[in-house]
Protein backbone atom coordinates (compact mmCIF):
# COMPACT_ATOMS: atom_id res chain seq x y z
CA UNK A 1 0.00 0.00 0.00
CA UNK A 2 2.96 2.32 1.04
CA UNK A 3 4.11 2.07 -2.64
CA UNK A 4 1.06 2.11 -3.76
CA UNK A 5 0.41 5.65 -2.43
CA UNK A 6 3.87 6.77 -3.03
CA UNK A 7 2.65 6.36 -7.01
CA UNK A 8 -0.62 7.96 -6.40
CA UNK A 9 0.58 10.82 -4.70
CA UNK A 10 3.35 10.95 -7.92
CA UNK A 11 0.66 10.96 -10.29
CA UNK A 12 -1.10 13.52 -8.70
CA UNK A 13 2.20 15.63 -8.58
CA UNK A 14 2.06 14.99 -12.79
CA UNK A 15 -1.25 16.83 -12.96
CA UNK A 16 -0.45 19.78 -11.60
CA UNK A 17 2.67 20.29 -13.35
CA UNK A 18 0.73 19.73 -16.70
CA UNK A 19 -1.53 22.63 -15.56
CA UNK A 20 1.23 24.85 -14.80
CA UNK A 21 3.95 24.10 -17.48
CA UNK A 22 1.33 24.29 -20.27
CA UNK A 23 0.83 27.89 -20.36
CA UNK A 24 4.73 28.10 -18.12
CA UNK A 25 6.56 29.98 -21.57
CA UNK A 26 2.85 31.56 -22.60
CA UNK A 27 2.00 33.74 -19.48
CA UNK A 28 5.91 35.62 -20.20
CA UNK A 29 5.50 35.75 -24.15
CA UNK A 30 1.84 36.60 -23.35
CA UNK A 31 2.71 39.83 -20.96
CA UNK A 32 5.59 40.61 -23.01
CA UNK A 33 3.07 41.56 -26.06
CA UNK A 34 0.57 43.16 -24.17
CA UNK A 35 2.97 45.32 -22.00
CA UNK A 36 5.49 46.00 -24.39
CA UNK A 37 9.12 45.49 -22.56
CA UNK A 38 11.01 43.79 -19.92
CA UNK A 39 11.20 45.82 -17.35
CA UNK A 40 7.01 46.18 -17.46
CA UNK A 41 7.23 42.37 -17.33
CA UNK A 42 9.25 42.31 -14.01
CA UNK A 43 6.99 44.99 -12.30
CA UNK A 44 3.83 42.67 -13.12
CA UNK A 45 5.46 39.59 -11.96
CA UNK A 46 6.37 41.83 -8.42
CA UNK A 47 3.05 42.56 -8.47
CA UNK A 48 1.41 38.98 -8.75
CA UNK A 49 4.17 37.99 -6.00
CA UNK A 50 2.73 40.38 -2.85
CA UNK A 51 -0.77 39.42 -4.00
CA UNK A 52 0.39 35.16 -4.18
CA UNK A 53 1.97 35.56 -0.95
CA UNK A 54 -0.98 37.14 1.37
CA UNK A 55 -3.40 34.22 -0.94
CA UNK A 56 -0.74 31.45 0.91
CA UNK A 57 -0.78 32.98 4.15
CA UNK A 58 -4.57 32.59 4.62
CA UNK A 59 -4.77 28.50 2.89
CA UNK A 60 -4.40 27.02 6.41
CA UNK A 61 -7.46 29.21 7.60
CA UNK A 62 -9.25 28.56 4.19
CA UNK A 63 -8.35 24.50 5.08
CA UNK A 64 -9.62 24.30 8.87
CA UNK A 65 -13.18 25.86 7.02
CA UNK A 66 -13.62 24.24 4.01
CA UNK A 67 -11.36 21.19 4.39
CA UNK A 68 -8.82 19.90 1.98
CA UNK A 69 -10.75 18.97 -0.93
CA UNK A 70 -12.84 21.81 -0.43
CA UNK A 71 -9.59 24.07 -0.69
CA UNK A 72 -8.34 21.60 -3.83
CA UNK A 73 -11.78 22.78 -5.59
CA UNK A 74 -11.61 26.46 -4.94
CA UNK A 75 -8.02 25.71 -6.40
CA UNK A 76 -9.66 24.54 -9.86
CA UNK A 77 -11.94 27.13 -9.76
CA UNK A 78 -9.59 29.87 -9.91
CA UNK A 79 -7.61 28.52 -12.47
CA UNK A 80 -10.29 27.62 -14.91
CA UNK A 81 -11.22 31.44 -13.78
CA UNK A 82 -8.01 32.44 -14.16
CA UNK A 83 -7.73 30.49 -17.84
CA UNK A 84 -10.58 32.45 -19.22
CA UNK A 85 -9.38 35.56 -18.13
CA UNK A 86 -5.82 35.51 -20.14
CA UNK A 87 -7.66 33.66 -22.67
CA UNK A 88 -9.16 37.27 -23.40
CA UNK A 89 -5.50 38.34 -23.78
CA UNK A 90 -6.23 42.06 -22.08
CA UNK A 91 -4.03 44.23 -20.27
CA UNK A 92 -6.88 44.60 -17.74
CA UNK A 93 -6.98 41.07 -16.99
CA UNK A 94 -3.81 40.03 -17.03
CA UNK A 95 -2.66 40.85 -13.18
CA UNK A 96 -6.33 39.45 -12.28
CA UNK A 97 -5.88 36.06 -14.26
CA UNK A 98 -1.59 36.00 -13.04
CA UNK A 99 -2.84 36.06 -9.25
CA UNK A 100 -5.60 33.80 -9.72
CA UNK A 101 -3.39 31.31 -11.37
CA UNK A 102 -0.41 31.80 -8.19
CA UNK A 103 -3.29 31.32 -6.03
CA UNK A 104 -4.54 27.88 -7.26
CA UNK A 105 -1.23 26.93 -7.43
CA UNK A 106 -0.41 27.61 -3.91
CA UNK A 107 -3.41 25.41 -3.51
CA UNK A 108 -2.37 22.46 -5.34
CA UNK A 109 0.84 22.15 -3.54
CA UNK A 110 0.05 23.09 0.09
CA UNK A 111 -2.52 20.25 0.06
CA UNK A 112 -0.73 17.77 -2.07
CA UNK A 113 1.84 18.08 0.49
CA UNK A 114 0.49 17.77 3.78
CA UNK A 115 -0.94 14.75 1.99
CA UNK A 116 2.47 13.27 1.35
CA UNK A 117 3.60 14.47 4.72
CA UNK A 118 0.48 12.15 6.35
CA UNK A 119 1.06 8.80 4.07
CA UNK A 120 4.82 8.77 3.47
CA UNK A 121 6.72 7.45 5.77
CA UNK A 122 9.64 10.08 6.82
CA UNK A 123 12.72 7.82 5.41
CA UNK A 124 11.05 7.25 2.24
CA UNK A 125 10.49 10.94 1.50
CA UNK A 126 13.76 11.59 -0.32
CA UNK A 127 13.14 8.36 -2.91
CA UNK A 128 9.59 10.18 -2.89
CA UNK A 129 10.44 13.65 -3.93
CA UNK A 130 13.00 11.76 -6.52
CA UNK A 131 9.54 9.90 -7.71
CA UNK A 132 7.85 13.07 -7.77
CA UNK A 133 9.89 15.24 -9.78
CA UNK A 134 10.34 12.47 -12.09
CA UNK A 135 6.26 12.25 -12.76
CA UNK A 136 6.55 15.54 -13.41
CA UNK A 137 9.69 15.28 -16.12
CA UNK A 138 6.76 14.99 -18.94
CA UNK A 139 4.66 18.18 -18.12
CA UNK A 140 8.42 20.28 -17.96
CA UNK A 141 9.88 18.98 -20.41
CA UNK A 142 7.35 19.38 -23.27
CA UNK A 143 4.92 21.60 -21.55
CA UNK A 144 6.57 25.18 -22.07
CA UNK A 145 7.01 24.47 -25.84
CA UNK A 146 3.98 22.86 -26.64
CA UNK A 147 2.09 25.43 -24.99
CA UNK A 148 3.47 27.80 -27.66
CA UNK A 149 3.49 25.56 -30.20
CA UNK A 150 -0.35 24.74 -29.80
CA UNK A 151 -0.84 28.87 -29.37
CA UNK A 152 0.79 29.57 -33.21
CA UNK A 153 -0.64 25.76 -34.84
CA UNK A 154 -4.43 26.18 -33.35
CA UNK A 155 -5.74 29.07 -30.95
CA UNK A 156 -4.76 31.14 -28.06
CA UNK A 157 -7.19 29.88 -26.07
CA UNK A 158 -6.11 26.13 -26.07
CA UNK A 159 -3.10 25.81 -23.50
CA UNK A 160 -5.00 27.75 -20.84
CA UNK A 161 -8.06 24.86 -21.33
CA UNK A 162 -5.87 21.95 -20.97
CA UNK A 163 -4.41 23.74 -18.00
CA UNK A 164 -8.03 23.68 -16.69
CA UNK A 165 -8.85 20.06 -17.60
CA UNK A 166 -5.83 18.90 -15.62
CA UNK A 167 -6.91 20.93 -12.60
CA UNK A 168 -10.02 19.43 -12.59
CA UNK A 169 -8.93 15.72 -13.40
CA UNK A 170 -6.22 15.94 -10.49
CA UNK A 171 -9.74 17.16 -8.46
CA UNK A 172 -11.85 14.06 -9.42
CA UNK A 173 -8.79 11.67 -8.86
CA UNK A 174 -7.83 12.83 -5.34
CA UNK A 175 -11.68 12.94 -4.61
CA UNK A 176 -11.81 9.61 -5.81
CA UNK A 177 -8.72 8.32 -3.47
CA UNK A 178 -9.47 10.44 -0.32
CA UNK A 179 -10.57 6.55 0.62
CA UNK A 180 -7.45 5.40 1.44
CA UNK A 181 -5.78 8.31 2.72
CA UNK A 182 -4.08 8.41 6.71
CA UNK A 183 -6.81 9.23 9.09
CA UNK A 184 -4.03 11.70 10.24
CA UNK A 185 -5.21 13.79 7.04
CA UNK A 186 -8.29 14.49 8.66
CA UNK A 187 -6.63 16.06 11.79
CA UNK A 188 -7.17 19.61 13.08
CA UNK A 189 -4.27 21.85 14.51
CA UNK A 190 -4.78 22.15 17.97
CA UNK A 191 -4.87 26.12 18.14
CA UNK A 192 -6.46 28.70 15.92
CA UNK A 193 -4.21 29.89 12.78
CA UNK A 194 -2.50 32.80 13.17
CA UNK A 195 -0.40 34.05 10.74
CA UNK A 196 1.86 35.80 12.82
CA UNK A 197 2.73 33.40 15.08
CA UNK A 198 2.86 30.97 12.73
CA UNK A 199 5.67 33.09 10.76
CA UNK A 200 7.38 33.84 14.17
CA UNK A 201 7.78 29.85 14.93
CA UNK A 202 8.84 29.36 11.42
CA UNK A 203 11.71 31.64 11.04
CA UNK A 204 12.67 31.07 15.08
CA UNK A 205 13.55 27.14 13.41
CA UNK A 206 16.79 27.59 11.98
CA UNK A 207 16.89 24.66 10.00
CA UNK A 208 13.21 25.54 8.49
CA UNK A 209 14.89 29.00 7.80
CA UNK A 210 17.68 27.53 5.37
CA UNK A 211 15.59 25.32 3.72
CA UNK A 212 13.28 28.07 3.00
CA UNK A 213 16.23 30.62 1.59
CA UNK A 214 17.43 28.02 -0.32
CA UNK A 215 14.61 26.94 -1.54
CA UNK A 216 13.62 30.50 -2.71
CA UNK A 217 17.20 30.88 -4.93
CA UNK A 218 16.63 27.38 -6.56
CA UNK A 219 12.87 28.82 -7.47
CA UNK A 220 13.91 32.45 -8.01
CA UNK A 221 16.93 30.84 -10.88
CA UNK A 222 13.67 28.94 -12.68
CA UNK A 223 11.60 31.58 -12.85
CA UNK A 224 14.29 33.98 -14.19
CA UNK A 225 15.12 31.11 -16.30
CA UNK A 226 11.40 30.56 -17.44
CA UNK A 227 10.29 34.36 -17.90
CA UNK A 228 13.77 36.07 -19.16
CA UNK A 229 14.70 33.30 -21.59
CA UNK A 230 12.01 33.39 -23.93
CA UNK A 231 12.16 37.06 -23.99
CA UNK A 232 15.70 36.89 -24.85
CA UNK A 233 14.97 34.63 -27.37
CA UNK A 234 12.30 37.27 -28.54
CA UNK A 235 15.11 40.09 -28.34
CA UNK A 236 17.21 37.91 -30.18
CA UNK A 237 15.05 37.08 -33.20
CA UNK A 238 14.98 33.62 -32.55
CA UNK A 239 10.82 34.25 -31.86
CA UNK A 240 8.40 32.81 -29.45
CA UNK A 241 8.53 29.02 -30.20
CA UNK A 242 12.22 28.98 -30.19
CA UNK A 243 12.07 30.71 -26.31
CA UNK A 244 9.43 28.04 -25.42
CA UNK A 245 11.49 25.53 -26.62
CA UNK A 246 14.86 26.83 -24.88
CA UNK A 247 12.55 26.71 -21.62
CA UNK A 248 11.75 23.13 -22.69
CA UNK A 249 15.29 21.80 -23.20
CA UNK A 250 16.10 23.36 -19.86
CA UNK A 251 13.54 21.78 -17.62
CA UNK A 252 13.85 18.66 -19.99
CA UNK A 253 17.07 17.86 -17.31
CA UNK A 254 14.29 17.07 -14.88
CA UNK A 255 14.73 13.61 -16.88
CA UNK A 256 17.84 13.22 -14.50
CA UNK A 257 16.47 13.72 -11.08
CA UNK A 258 16.74 9.97 -10.26
CA UNK A 259 20.46 9.90 -10.65
CA UNK A 260 20.55 13.12 -8.70
CA UNK A 261 18.63 11.59 -5.94
CA UNK A 262 20.93 8.37 -6.07
CA UNK A 263 24.25 10.99 -6.15
CA UNK A 264 22.87 12.37 -3.14
CA UNK A 265 22.22 9.50 -1.13
CA UNK A 266 25.27 8.12 -2.48
CA UNK A 267 27.62 10.95 -1.33
CA UNK A 268 25.49 13.54 0.52
CA UNK A 269 22.83 16.01 -0.22
CA UNK A 270 24.76 19.04 1.10
CA UNK A 271 27.65 18.27 -1.65
CA UNK A 272 25.26 17.81 -4.05
CA UNK A 273 23.34 21.21 -2.88
CA UNK A 274 26.73 22.77 -3.28
CA UNK A 275 27.61 21.81 -6.90
CA UNK A 276 24.21 22.17 -8.03
CA UNK A 277 24.24 26.30 -6.72
CA UNK A 278 27.88 26.97 -7.35
CA UNK A 279 27.76 25.51 -11.09
CA UNK A 280 24.99 27.26 -11.77
CA UNK A 281 25.39 30.52 -10.64
CA UNK A 282 29.18 30.56 -12.60
CA UNK A 283 27.26 29.17 -15.87
CA UNK A 284 24.73 31.73 -15.23
CA UNK A 285 26.97 34.81 -15.45
CA UNK A 286 29.25 33.25 -17.65
CA UNK A 287 25.56 33.10 -19.92
CA UNK A 288 24.96 36.58 -19.54
CA UNK A 289 28.45 37.43 -20.67
CA UNK A 290 27.70 35.54 -23.89
CA UNK A 291 23.85 36.74 -24.72
CA UNK A 292 25.57 38.98 -27.77
CA UNK A 293 26.10 35.79 -29.53
CA UNK A 294 22.38 34.62 -29.39
CA UNK A 295 22.76 30.81 -29.81
CA UNK A 296 25.81 30.51 -27.63
CA UNK A 297 24.29 32.48 -25.14
CA UNK A 298 21.37 30.29 -25.06
CA UNK A 299 23.23 27.13 -25.01
CA UNK A 300 24.93 28.11 -22.00
CA UNK A 301 21.79 29.18 -20.56
CA UNK A 302 20.87 25.40 -20.93
CA UNK A 303 23.78 24.26 -19.60
CA UNK A 304 23.30 25.77 -16.33
CA UNK A 305 19.76 24.70 -16.07
CA UNK A 306 21.35 21.17 -16.28
CA UNK A 307 23.60 22.04 -13.09
CA UNK A 308 20.47 23.76 -11.03
CA UNK A 309 18.07 20.79 -12.09
CA UNK A 310 20.70 18.70 -9.42
CA UNK A 311 19.30 20.63 -6.76
CA UNK A 312 16.12 18.99 -7.73
CA UNK A 313 17.68 15.43 -6.49
CA UNK A 314 16.81 16.55 -3.18
CA UNK A 315 13.73 18.31 -3.49
CA UNK A 316 11.70 20.22 -0.36
CA UNK A 317 13.71 17.21 1.29
CA UNK A 318 15.73 19.30 4.03
CA UNK A 319 12.21 21.15 4.56
CA UNK A 320 10.14 17.56 4.92
CA UNK A 321 12.90 16.02 7.56
CA UNK A 322 12.92 19.33 9.76
CA UNK A 323 9.20 20.20 10.10
CA UNK A 324 8.00 18.99 13.48
CA UNK A 325 4.72 16.34 12.59
CA UNK A 326 2.48 18.59 14.72
CA UNK A 327 3.16 21.40 12.65
CA UNK A 328 2.95 20.25 9.61
CA UNK A 329 -0.19 22.46 8.15
CA UNK A 330 0.89 25.76 9.64
CA UNK A 331 4.53 25.35 8.74
CA UNK A 332 4.02 23.97 5.06
CA UNK A 333 1.57 26.33 4.02
CA UNK A 334 4.73 29.40 4.93
CA UNK A 335 7.38 27.02 3.66
CA UNK A 336 5.62 27.36 0.45
CA UNK A 337 5.59 31.07 0.29
CA UNK A 338 9.18 30.51 -0.96
CA UNK A 339 7.45 30.53 -4.44
CA UNK A 340 5.96 33.58 -3.76
CA UNK A 341 9.17 35.68 -2.73
CA UNK A 342 10.92 33.74 -5.53
CA UNK A 343 8.30 35.56 -8.05
CA UNK A 344 8.56 38.86 -6.07
CA UNK A 345 11.94 40.13 -4.80
CA UNK A 346 14.22 38.85 -7.91
CA UNK A 347 11.53 40.68 -10.34
CA UNK A 348 11.56 43.47 -8.31
CA UNK A 349 15.12 44.08 -8.52
CA UNK A 350 15.36 42.83 -12.03
CA UNK A 351 12.91 45.32 -12.57
CA UNK A 352 15.38 48.01 -10.99
CA UNK A 353 18.36 46.29 -12.92
CA UNK A 354 16.65 46.73 -16.28
CA UNK A 355 16.46 50.89 -15.93
CA UNK A 356 20.02 51.32 -16.06
CA UNK A 357 21.22 48.11 -17.86
CA UNK A 358 20.32 46.11 -19.82
CA UNK A 359 18.95 42.39 -20.46
CA UNK A 360 22.44 40.38 -19.81
CA UNK A 361 22.10 42.14 -16.20
CA UNK A 362 19.55 40.20 -15.15
CA UNK A 363 21.65 36.73 -15.69
CA UNK A 364 24.32 38.11 -13.63
CA UNK A 365 21.94 39.03 -10.67
CA UNK A 366 20.79 35.54 -11.01
CA UNK A 367 24.79 34.35 -10.89
CA UNK A 368 25.41 35.88 -7.80
CA UNK A 369 22.46 34.76 -5.95
CA UNK A 370 23.44 31.17 -7.02
CA UNK A 371 26.74 31.79 -5.53
CA UNK A 372 25.59 33.29 -2.38
CA UNK A 373 23.44 30.18 -1.98
CA UNK A 374 26.24 27.93 -2.77
CA UNK A 375 27.93 29.67 0.51
CA UNK A 376 25.05 28.95 2.85
CA UNK A 377 24.94 24.77 2.08
CA UNK A 378 27.48 24.74 4.33
CA UNK A 379 25.12 25.50 7.32
CA UNK A 380 22.96 22.29 6.37
CA UNK A 381 23.62 19.41 9.13
CA UNK A 382 26.64 17.38 7.82
CA UNK A 383 24.40 14.17 8.45
CA UNK A 384 22.01 15.22 5.82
Amino acid sequence: MRRSKGTAFAGFFFLTALAQTITLTVLPLLALRLLGDAGRVSLVYSVVGVASFAGRLAIPSLTERMGRLGVLALGTASLCLSATFLAWAKVGLLVAGLILNGFAVACFEIVLNLYVLDNIARHDLARFEAKRIFFAAAPYTFGPWLGVHLQLALASWVPFAIAAGAAATQLLAIWRYRVVLAPTSLRRPPRPYNPLVALHRFFAQPRLRLAWVLSVARSAWWGLFQIYTPIFAVEAGLGDEIGGALVSLGLGWIWMVPLWGWMGRRFGQRRLLRAGYAIGGILTIAAALMLGNSWFGAAILVGAAFAVESIDGAGNTLFLRAVHPHERSTMTAIFITYRDVAQLAPPAVFAALLVVFKLPAVFVGGGVMMLGSAILTRYIPRRF
